[in-house]
């Protein structure tokens, strides 16, 4: 089950592989993002350390979240990944070209997890083409429509 999804992914980059990781949250931010209150269409994956990082998502605090506690809503959330994957991300990623962005957060087994994509950043030719394809697609169906009637 999706909780948010980031369509601007796909608009910028072409992803070649897909990765499920754990994110190390808050209570807080558990529950703010079971209300639909998460936003990651600026993040981005940052390597530190033999680490991956999640930086540039907003997750905002419910208005009954604890005052007394330090809310920061887009502050870095560490990535858990197995050591095989990240030494296989660290690798790819050196390469020019490639970045690691969040696809999605998903529920699994009632945990919230992060997918990651391996992408190859779009050039502006590229994207122009894509929308041409996906305007040619949404006519072909409309057409297809109209003459099934």
């Amino acid at each position: 089950m999706s909780i948010i999804d980031n369509r601007k992914a796909f608009f910028d980059y072409f992803v070649e592989e897909r990765y499920e990781a754990g994110l190390v949250l808050e209570g807080w931010e558990v529950k703010a993002l079971r209300a639909g209150r998460g936003q990651i269409k600026e993040g981005y994956v940052v390597i530190k350390q033999g680490e991956l990082f999640l930086i540039g998502t907003h997750i905002s605090p419910l208005p009954e979240a604890s005052k007394f506690t330090n809310l920061d809503p887009v502050r870095t959330r560490k990535l858990l990944l197995h050591r095989d994957q990240i030494d296989k991300l660290i690798g790819k990623v050196e390469q020019r070209g490639h970045t690691l962005v969040p696809l999605n957060f998903h529920y699994k087994d009632g945990r919230v997890k992060c997918e990651i994509g391996l992408a190859k950043g779009k050039k502006l030719h590229d994207k122009r083409e894509t929308e041409k394809k996906r305007d040619w697609d949404r006519e072909r169906a409309r057409l297809m429509r109209s003459a099934t009637k």
